[in-house]
């Protein structure tokens, strides 16, 4: 990401829940002193009410750097031991959107494969790398394709994901495995070597003809919670970027659903 990421908005609050749409390029949590500004710095600004009168900030989901979408946050220690529990549950779930490159072989498909961390059994270019492997941790999602389109006559597909589990990377590394990855992935794309040539150069016209955006092309599109109150359920729409990939543009193909 190159330019610093728009403030989030809010899509949705109760009296014990607040959801907000995060920008990709925005951080969910600070990762040392000093450091960039995060959603939880936003968070608690915007609720400093609450926080002063007993409540607090927990990040009941949390995103990648570069995902964007729904974030589910619980405004005291009571609803967040209560998500809690609902999570361990499986009471709440989650949806995502991603644009992937090439077709997967079917419309609807689940994905059950182990994931590990790649430096527990192999060497590893970058220590966050993930894959799949049989000494690896349970790991299934759920995949629908939504619509097949090309682009400069390049196949391309909008794919909807429900992780089922909830391992680091899952859907991204599940997609790869699949053959398609998502479009943008600088790890599980082309290759992490686009990882490390983006940390020592940063966005690049070379990067830029290989992975396509600047971000990996995953968005949490919903999340739905079952709640005292009753069924809670939040959507947040495509963003830009993702919905512009979607578009004809000049010289390419408009998109056509197969």
């Amino acid at each position: 990401m190159t330019n610093p990421p728009a403030e989030f908005d809010v899509i949705g609050e109760t009296p014990d829940l607040i959801v907000v749409n995060k920008p990709a390029g925005l951080l969910v949590h600070p990762t040392k002193p000093g450091g960039p500004h995060t959603l939880w710095d936003g968070l608690l600004g915007l609720l400093c009410y609450e926080i002063a009168n007993g409540g607090q900030v927990s990040l009941i989901n949390r995103l990648d750097r570069e995902t964007s979408g729904a974030v589910l946050v619980a405004k005291s220690s009571v609803a967040a031991r209560r998500a809690g529990i609902a999570m361990q549950k499986k009471m709440i779930s989650k949806s995502y959107l991603a644009i992937v490159a090439g077709w997967p072989k079917h419309d609807t498909f689940e994905v059950d494969a182990p994931i590990i961390r790649l430096g527990e059994v192999s060497e590893s270019p970058v220590h966050l790398l993930r894959t799949v492997h049989p000494a690896g941790a349970a790991a299934r999602t759920r995949f629908r394709t939504i619509k097949r389109f090309f682009r400069a006559d390049a196949r391309f597909a909008l794919v909807a994901a429900e992780p089922l589990t909830g391992r680091t990377h899952q859907i991204r590394v599940h997609l790869a495995h699949s053959g398609t990855p998502v479009v943008g992935d600088k790890l599980y794309g082309h290759s992490p070597e686009c990882y490390l040539e983006f940390i020592r150069t940063g966005w690049s016209p070379p990067l830029e003809r290989r992975l396509l955006l600047p971000r990996h092309a995953l968005h949490s599109s919903q999340i739905a919670l079952d709640w005292p109150d009753g069924l809670l359920k939040w959507s947040c729409e495509l963003p830009s970027d993702m919905r512009g990939f979607l578009k004809p543009s000049s010289g390419i193909p408009s998109p056509r659903s197969y």
